[in-house]
């Protein structure tokens, strides 16, 4: 009786201490690059469907511009457009079909620094209103994506 009785507790003490394995999928990563707003009217108004997209740095840490690289997917398909880096200096000389022009505070520096702002203009009509867009930002060194954010969210 007092062998079964140590028996019990031990299975008890055991099942106390074990992991609990689950079959979880993975977290989706932080939206630290956010799309705040997509852009369908040139700057006169006037609905052309310009695509162009304002994203803003929401994280708490800069990022190394040319660290990093931008992909962005309209209803779950990769856009055609090539960005290989966030860094609008050397945006320029990299061949970049798909997008017209990049600019703003978030991608004039080394750096790009919380509560910054980067416009991307895609050629226009890759961004019609009810479209789902989702940008992944992925860091060049390591191909993880460190930031994704889905628009409208």
């Amino acid at each position: 009786m007092v062998a079964l009785t140590v028996l019990v507790a031990a299975l008890i003490l055991l099942l106390l201490w074990l992991p609990v394995f689950t079959w979880q999928t993975p977290a989706e990563p932080p939206a630290t690059i956010e799309i705040q707003l997509i852009c369908h009217t040139d700057e006169n108004g006037i609905l052309n469907y310009d695509s162009r997209v304002i994203l803003r740095h929401n994280g708490t840490e800069r990022i190394a511009n040319d660290g990093v690289r931008a992909v962005f997917y309209r209803n779950d398909l990769p856009v055609a457009c090539n960005i290989e880096t966030l860094n609008g200096y050397k945006f320029i000389s990299t061949h970049h079909h798909g997008v017209q022009w990049m600019g703003g505070s978030g991608c004039r520096d080394t750096y790009w620094n919380p509560g910054e702002k980067t416009v991307i203009d895609f050629t226009d009509g890759t961004f019609h209103r009810g479209d789902q867009v989702q940008v992944d930002i992925i860091d060049k060194i390591s191909d993880l994506v460190i930031s994704r954010h889905h628009f409208p969210a």
